[in-house]
C-alpha cells in the first residue's frame, strides 16, 4: 500500500538545514558500516585513487567481506544499513550497493542504475539518493528511494526493488542536498526551507516544532541527533532515553556516528570522541583526535587525524566480536569540489603524510578535502601553530613547552587533570570507606546480636553486652602519601650544543626554501650558517614527526645521537627543542648525496670514488651494529642516506634507533645487508633500485640473475670509463649477491662485509 503523507502533516519545518558529512547509520561519509550478525566496514583509503577497503568481525568465520580491490569499485562516498553497504562512484556517481558475499549487482533496482546521485543515505532495509552529478557544486536534485530486503531469514542474501513505502510525490519534485536514513524513514534539508521527512516511521521522530537551524545531523534505528548551528551543541529527537541516552550539554561538536543504542560524535575543540547512550566510556580511546567516525552494533571506527590510520573500539565489554582494521591510510573526509573550504576549515594536504608518490587523496586534482580545524589539543599538549588553509592546528607534547605562551595552557591542563584527579581518587576513597564501614557495622550488629542470644540463654544483662560491642575504630594514619618526584633525565649528555630557536632561525634565513638540501619522512634538511661561522646542516621535525614522538622518545634518541661518533657517520653538534620544535644540528655534507651521484646528474663518481665509499659506508654501518652499546640498526639503508663529505668520505646518515629483542634485533641486521646490497648494485650498474622505465624495474630482479649466471659484466655502469682491470668490479657484484641472498642465513655481516670491500681497495690501490 502506498503511503502517501499530507504536506500538511510534515509542515516544512521553520529553519534551513544545511548538511555537512556526517558519518554513521544513515549517513554519508569516507567511513561506512553495516549493522546485523555479518556486519562489516567500509572505508575509502588515502591512495589517492579512491579505492575501497573493507574489514569485518574475524570471530565470524561466516561473515564474509567483500575483496575491495575487485568486488567494490572506487568510491567517492559511503553510507551502511542492515547488512549491506551503499555509496557513489567515483567515475561515474551511479549508485552501488553490495553486501558481505561482495558484489551485487542487483541491489540497485534497474530503473535507477543509469541515474547520477550526489548524495546516499542508507536505512536500515531502503535507501534514498539525491539526483545529479557528486562533484557538481550545485548538488540540491529530488529523491530516489528503493528497498533492499532479505530474500529469507536464513541466509544474508538481499534483492532491491523500487519502494511503494517511500513514495512520496513531494519529494518527487523538491531539491534536497543532504539526507539520513533510519528504520522506515528519511529526513532531508530542503531548497524551499526547512526539513521534510518521510516514510512509514517518520512520525515517531516528533520532530516538528523544532526552531533551531541545524548543520549537521546523523540519523539512528529510530531517532535522530542534529548539531545546533548557533551553538554546535547536540539536540536529539525521536526513539527514547534508552536508545540515545541524553545528549553532552555545553560541548560542541563538528560530526555524528549513530550505532544501534548510542551515538558518538567528535568534539570541535580537540577532535577526541564523546559519546551517549548505551556505551561503555572505558573503551573510546583517549588523546586521539578523529576527522571521521563510524558506528555498528558494537563497535565504533574512526580515521585518526594525526596519521590517518584506523582505530576501531568497542562499545561494550561484552562484545563478542573482533573487527581489527587493517593498517592503512583513509580519507579524512569526503573529497568535493569547492575553490575555498571557508572559515573554520582547512584543506587536507597529502603533503603532511610524507609519501613521495601522493599528491593528492582525491581522483581529481581540483577536488579538496575540507575538514574542520581544531582549536584546542588533548590534555597533554599545547596548540603549537594556528589552523591555516592547507593544515589543521599543531599539537605538541607539553614536555616541549619552553615559553610562557604555552605554559600557560599545559599549566591549566595540569591542574584541571589533577583536579580531575584528587576527584576521582575521593570519590574512590569515599566509595572504600563507605563500604568499608557498612561493612564493618554489619559485622558488630552481627556479633552483637550473637552475644546477646548467647547472653540471654546464660540470663546475662543484655544491654552491656550490646554496649561493649559497639566502639570507634581507631584513626591509622599513611607515612607514605607523598609520591617520589620524578628523576629528571639529561637529555644529551657530552659533546652536543643546545642551539636557541632563534640563532638557528637566522642560520636559515627563517628556514626559507632556498636554504633547503632536502626533505623526508622526518622533515626538512636546511644549509645554515651559524653566527660563528660554522656550516651545518639543521634537520627541522614535521608537524607530523612530533606528533609521533613523545618527549621522552626525542630524550633517548639524543641520548644515543649524542654518543655515536665515527668518522664514516653524520655526526651530531647539537638540537633545539624550543617552542615544542625538536631540531637537530649535524655536521654538513658539502658533496650531497650518493643518490644525486649516481641518479641525479651530479658528477658520476670514478670507480676508485664508489668502491672508497662502499667501503666507509659498511664501516659505518658496521660501527653502529658493533660498537655501539647497545647497537644501533639503521632500518632505511639506502642511497640517499649515505652523504658524503668535503673530502668525499662516505658517511652514514638518519640512522634509527635500536630494537631492545635480541631476535629482532639479528633480523634487522640482515635487513640491513640485504638493504646494503641494493647499494652496492646502484653502485656498480649506475641504475635506481627502481626504476619504472626499465624492464623489469626492480634492480634486484635484473642484475641478480645476471651476476648468478656468470654475466655480471653486463649490469656494469657503462657512463664511467671502464679501469683496466675489472676484476675488482665483478667481485663487487660477487659482494652484492651474497649481501642479497634469500636466506637470511647465508648473507655475511656487516663486518664481514667491511671486511671483503677493505681489501678490494686494497686490491685495486695495489694494481
Amino acid at each position: 500500500m502506498n503511503t502517501l503523507f499530507n504536506l500538511s502533516f510534515f509542515h516544512l519545518l521553520p529553519f534551513i538545514l544545511f548538511l555537512k558529512s556526517a558519518s554513521g547509520f544513515g549517513s554519508m561519509g569516507p567511513i561506512s558500516a553495516a549493522f546485523g550478525k555479518n556486519g562489516f566496514f567500509c572505508a575509502i583509503d588515502a591512495s589517492g585513487k579512491q579505492d575501497v577497503i573493507c574489514w569485518g568481525n574475524k570471530t565470524n568465520s561466516s561473515a564474509a567481506v567483500p575483496n575491495s580491490s575487485s568486488d567494490v569499485p572506487p568510491m567517492a562516498a559511503l553510507s551502511g544499513g542492515d547488512g549491506f553497504l551503499c555509496g557513489i562512484l567515483a567515475n561515474t556517481s551511479q549508485a552501488f550497493c553490495w553486501d558481505s558475499l561482495g558484489s551485487r549487482s542487483d541491489l540497485v533496482p534497474t530503473l535507477f542504475k543509469s541515474n547520477a546521485y550526489s548524495h546516499i543515505a542508507a536505512g536500515r532495509s531502503h535507501v534514498c539518493a539525491i539526483r545529479g552529478p557528486y562533484y557538481s557544486e550545485s548538488d540540491w536534485g529530488s529523491v530516489d528511494c528503493w528497498d533492499i530486503i532479505r530474500k529469507s531469514n536464513d541466509n544474508d542474501t538481499f534483492i532491491s526493488r523500487e519502494s511503494s513505502l517511500f513514495y512520496n510525490q513531494y519529494t518527487n519534485s523538491a531539491a534536497f542536498k543532504k539526507i539520513v536514513s533510519g528504520d522506515g524513514f528519511s529526513c532531508g534539508g530542503v531548497r524551499d526551507g526547512g526539513i521534510f521527512c518521510w516514510g512509514p516511521n517518520s512520525s515517531g521522530l516528533g520532530i516538528s516544532s523544532i526552531s533551531e537551524n541545524v548543520h549537521v545531523l546523523t540519523a539512528g534505528i529510530d531517532s535522530v541527533c542534529g548539531v545546533l548551528e548557533e551553538s554546535n551543541e547536540v539536540k536529539c529527537w525521536g526513539g527514547n532515553n534508552a536508545s540515545f541516552g541524553s545528549p553532552p550539554v555545553g560541548v560542541p561538536f563538528v560530526s555524528l556516528a549513530a550505532g544501534v543504542h548510542h551515538f558518538c560524535g567528535i568534539r570541535k575543540d580537540n577532535h577526541g570522541i564523546q559519546c551517549w547512550g548505551n556505551y561503555n566510556s572505558s573503551l573510546i580511546p583517549k588523546g586521539s583526535g578523529f576527522l571521521a567516525i563510524a558506528s555498528s552494533d558494537f563497535i565504533t571506527c574512526g580515521i585518526r587525524e594525526s596519521d590517518l590510520v584506523l582505530d576501531c573500539w568497542y562499545t561494550n565489554v561484552s562484545s563478542q566480536v573482533d573487527y581489527d582494521p587493517p593498517l592503512q591510510l583513509c580519507s579524512p573526509g569526503l573529497c568535493t569540489p569547492t575553490s575555498s573550504c571557508g572559515e573554520g576549515k582547512f584543506s587536507f594536504n597529502a603533503s603532511l603524510l610524507n609519501e613521495p608518490d601522493l599528491i593528492n587523496l582525491c581522483v581529481r586534482k581540483d577536488l579538496k578535502i575540507c575538514s574542520p580545524c581544531g582549536a584546542n589539543c588533548s590534555e597533554g599538549f599545547f596548540p603549537s601553530s594556528s589552523c591555516t588553509e592547507n593544515a589543521d592546528r599543531v599539537c605538541t607534547p607539553c614536555s616541549l613547552c619552553q615559553n610562557s605562551s604555552c605554559s600557560d595552557v599545559c599549566r591549566l591542563q595540569n591542574s584541571e587533570m589533577m583536579k580531575h584527579q584528587h576527584q576521582h581518587q575521593l570519590r574512590q576513597l569515599l566509595l572504600i570507606v563507605g563500604s568499608s564501614a557498612l561493612g564493618f557495622l554489619l559485622c558488630l550488629v552481627g556479633l552483637c546480636l550473637l552475644i546477646r542470644m548467647i547472653g540471654s540463654r546464660t540470663k546475662q544483662g543484655g544491654k552491656n553486652q550490646f554496649a561493649s560491642c559497639i566502639r570507634k575504630p581507631e584513626k591509622e594514619t599513611d607515612a607514605n602519601t607523598d609520591p617520589h618526584p620524578p628523576v629528571s633525565v639529561s637529555p644529551c649528555p657530552g659533546e652536543a650544543q643546545v642551539f636557541r630557536l632563534s640563532e638557528l632561525k637566522d642560520a636559515t634565513n627563517g628556514f626559507k626554501e632556498f636554504n633547503e638540501l632536502g626533505r623526508g619522512s622526518y622533515g626538512f634538511v636546511y644549509k645554515a650558517v651559524l653566527a660563528d661561522g660554522r656550516q651545518v646542516a639543521v634537520k627541522r621535525a614535521n608537524a607530523a614527526t612530533i606528533i609521533h614522538t613523545n618527549s621522552r622518545e626525542f630524550e633517548m634518541e639524543l641520548e644515543i645521537l649524542c654518543s655515536v661518533r665515527h668518522s664514516s657517520i653524520v655526526n651530531l653538534l647539537g638540537y633545539c627543542a624550543e617552542m615544542g620544535e625538536q631540531i637537530l644540528v649535524y655536521e654538513l655534507m658539502p658533496h650531497g648525496t650518493l643518490h644525486d651521484h649516481l641518479h641525479g646528474g651530479l658528477s658520476p663518481l670514478s670507480w676508485n670514488l664508489r668502491l672508497k665509499i662502499a667501503m666507509q659506508a659498511a664501516k659505518g654501518l658496521e660501527y653502529l651494529h658493533k660498537e655501539v652499546s647497545p647497537p644501533i640498526v639503521h632500518r632505511d639503508v639506502k642511497s640517499s642516506n649515505i652523504l658524503l663529505d668535503a673530502d668525499w668520505g662516505a658517511r652514514i646518515a638518519d640512522f634509527g634507533l635500536l630494537t631492545p629483542n635480541e631476535k629482532d634485533l639479528n633480523g634487522d641486521v640482515t635487513t640491513d645487508v640485504y638493504n646494503f646490497g641494493i647499494v652496492l648494485l646502484e653502485i656498480l650498474s649506475g641504475r635506481k633500485a627502481y626504476d619504472r622505465d626499465c624492464t623489469p624495474p626492480s634492480i634486484i630482479d635484473w642484475a641478480l640473475p645476471l651476476i648468478r649466471q656468470g654475466k655480471a659484466a653486463v649490469i656494469i655502469d657503462r657512463y664511467v670509463a671502464l679501469p683496466r682491470n675489472v676484476e675488482p668490479l665483478l667481485k663487487l657484484a660477487e659482494i652484492a649477491e651474497q649481501a642479497l641472498r634469500e636466506n637470511p642465513a647465508e648473507r655475511p655481516d656487516m663486518s664481514q662485509l667491511a671486511l671483503l670491500l677493505e681489501q678490494l681497495v686494497k686490491d685495486v690501490m695495489i694494481s
